[in-house]
């Protein structure tokens, strides 16, 4: 008797466009995808296509490709040897298939999605591969909430269930659960040797989650009546972040600076007062789209929004559509503060007072996604903010189901401590310094002298940080750090757009003015609302991006190599230039990165690369260059970089 398998996600996928196309072989259809994502070659553009057969012909070739068989678990460890893609699924993969102006809601004329898809995402595999990237690293793509969403969208980090998925991440048209087109994605990817990394969020849930009313005492309730505080208002007898004095600031800094979290000084009472005790399950029901739930004693109490919990005085914008989870339930303890979700007094963290229930739903997730999915490792959203029990059960038990599970901690601070806590990279704080000449020849300097605990992201932005050609140096900064990072012992991260040279943000959580977040209202950004990249613009680099990452391929045993004795600052004249030497300890494999870091104006250098040669080759244009007397002496253009084999 022979047992049954279940056909593979792919199959389910290219059985149903099969039928789509079947069904609509006389339809014409006024569709386009981006030539981009098929081809490297030629000036980009708009390629009208039949939808269904050219999906069907993708995920025809994507069957077609043979994964490469897996060698032995490193607990993770592959990521110090990745390239990353960043996908926010939602917006890199939406366009404007019917040449319209806009992006049609939820879905165009004929029927087709026009925002983001996991399917969309599967015709970007290849040209993400074709790019260089080993890695696709997926912001997070569970179900949304809808209280308190600033944009017509609602923000991916606003989680309703972390055990759904985002039904707008599907193509309708298909008629297949979402789990089965992303299942399908995953496939996909693997077939193509790239590895898939999800990013979750752990310690937040939307305001209308699915767990509000399911577990009421999951989460922080305050009184109704209580109002809001709006933007610059100091008043506490509204609800917002707690409120410090100067003096206050300085002693909260002071105790977790030195490590005392035993005597943390709570937020003042008369916003503790704000809280109380949570509901029954029984007296919390949802009135116009918000849960509110009703104490015994008749008081109407509904879910608070979070805030930037550190520093205390933060000014980021409130984040009004998530709430933070309870994670401990000390009575004394009932509220939202820095104290209680971040910096965790050490009489909160006493096994006794610790929200099993919670715990254990949380530490489901991971293995859920593995097992139904099977994907390669995990983003952790915040996870340095998370408590450490919490933390090395989570790593316990996804590392039990894989050995060689993934974990990356969303930690700016490059350290020891996220190693002891079972991560394997860091996303680090190359980004912000790279934009100031002083600071990233420093960091260069530290990997040559003393190096780093863990490997780091090297990229110049995130979904969270404005665009690099945005920054002032524009799009020959933009060039210049894909031409820095990939030579740097660090890994490679491409967030979608920045080929592109995209300028305008995903979100504005860091590094932005006061000016900038008055400029670029939350409900305006692609996080929370519709946005589609401009995949035929004239300033896309992708080529030098496929260049640039195929020479550090070349080279990987060399750059991929963490320890200073693999490094070398070279000798230059000219303090607006940054030259180093990537080279084997032990071998003969030797190559030069020299950039001009002033990116308006022409900079001429003087260099004394470590050779014997009397003439090297810019591995990036094939430029022979002869040195004087052992010295490199050529003019860059603005932001220009040279790479040479040594």
């Amino acid at each position: 008797m022979k047992t049954y398998t279940p056909p593979k996600a792919l199959d389910l996928v290219a059985d149903a466009l099969k039928r789509k196309v079947k069904e609509t072989r006389l339809r014409k259809y006024n569709y386009s995808v981006p030539s981009i994502w098929n081809s490297g070659r030629g000036k980009p553009k708009a390629t009208r296509v039949q939808p269904y057969e050219y999906y069907l012909g993708v995920v025809k070739k994507l069957k077609a490709a043979r994964a490469p068989k897996p060698g032995p678990a490193t607990g993770g460890e592959w990521s110090r040897d990745a390239v990353i893609y960043n996908l926010f699924i939602r917006t890199a993969t939406a366009y404007d298939h019917n040449g319209n102006g806009t992006l049609d809601l939820p879905v165009n004329p004929e029927g087709l999605r026009e925002t983001g898809t996991f399917l969309k995402a599967m015709a970007m595999l290849p040209y993400m591969k074709r790019l260089g990237a080993t890695t696709v690293h997926v912001l997070p793509i569970t179900a949304i909430g809808h209280d308190g969403n600033k944009g017509t969208l609602g923000s991916p980090y606003a989680i309703r269930n972390p055990y759904e998925l985002d039904e707008t991440l599907s193509e309708p048209s298909l008629g297949l659960d979402v789990k089965v087109e992303f299942r399908a994605f995953v496939e996909a990817a693997h077939r193509l040797g790239l590895r898939v990394v999800v990013e979750f969020v752990f310690r937040t849930s939307a305001k209308d989650g699915d767990w509000v009313k399911e577990h009421p005492e999951w989460m922080y309730w305050i009184k109704d009546a209580v109002p809001p505080r709006g933007p610059g208002e100091m008043d506490e007898h509204k609800y917002g972040s707690p409120l410090f004095s100067r003096d206050e600031l300085h002693r909260i800094h002071h105790d977790v600076n030195s490590g005392n979290l035993g005597n943390l000084l709570p937020p003042h009472q008369v916003y503790r007062d704000f809280f109380t005790a949570p509901p029954k399950p029984e007296n919390v029901n949802k009135e116009g789209g918000r849960y509110v739930g009703v104490l015994d004693d008749g008081t109407r109490v509904r879910i608070p929004g979070a805030f930037a919990d550190w520093p205390p005085d933060d000014n980021q914008p409130p984040w009004g559509d998530v709430t933070y989870l309870r994670m401990y339930t000390h009575s004394d303890f009932n509220y939202i503060g820095y104290n209680t979700i971040r910096m965790y007094d050490t009489r909160l963290t006493q096994p006794a007072h610790v929200n099993r229930p919670l715990w254990d739903r949380i530490i489901g997730i991971i293995p859920y996604y593995q097992r139904e999915f099977g994907i390669d490792g995990v983003m952790i959203d915040m996870g340095h903010a998370l408590p450490m029990a919490l933390k090395e059960e989570l790593v316990a038990k996804a590392r039990s189901a894989n050995p060689d599970f993934a974990f990356w901690d969303e930690n700016f601070s490059i350290t020891q401590r996220s190693r002891e806590e079972g991560y394997n990279a860091v996303f680090g704080f190359l980004w912000v310094d790279q934009a100031h000449q002083d600071r990233i020849r420093r960091l260069v300097e530290r990997l040559a002298h003393e190096g780093f605990p863990i490997p780091f992201f090297a990229t110049p932005e995130n979904h969270n940080t404005p665009r690099a050609a945005a920054r002032p140096g524009g799009l020959p900064y933009a060039r210049w750090t894909i031409c820095v990072n990939a030579f740097l012992p660090a890994i490679p991260f491409i967030h979608s757009g920045f080929e592109l040279a995209e300028k305008f943000p995903i979100n504005t959580g860091l590094d932005f003015t006061s000016d900038d977040l008055k400029r670029l209202p939350s409900e305006t950004l692609p996080l929370f609302s519709e946005y589609g990249y401009n995949w035929q613009s004239a300033e896309e680099f992708t080529h030098l991006i496929t260049k640039v990452l195929a020479i550090r391929k070349k080279y990987a045993p060399v750059i991929t190599d963490p320890t200073p004795a693999t490094f070398r600052m070279l000798e230059e004249h000219n303090g607006q230039v940054l030259a180093f030497e990537r080279h084997q300890a032990h071998g003969r494999k030797r190559i030069a990165v020299v950039g001009n870091m002033d990116f308006h104006h022409p900079q001429m250098t003087a260099t004394r690369p470590v050779t014997k040669r009397k003439t090297v080759t810019d591995l990036l244009t094939g430029k022979k260059m002869k040195l004087e007397d052992g010295w490199l002496k050529v003019q860059l253009a603005p932001g220009e970089c040279l790479i040479v084999e040594l």
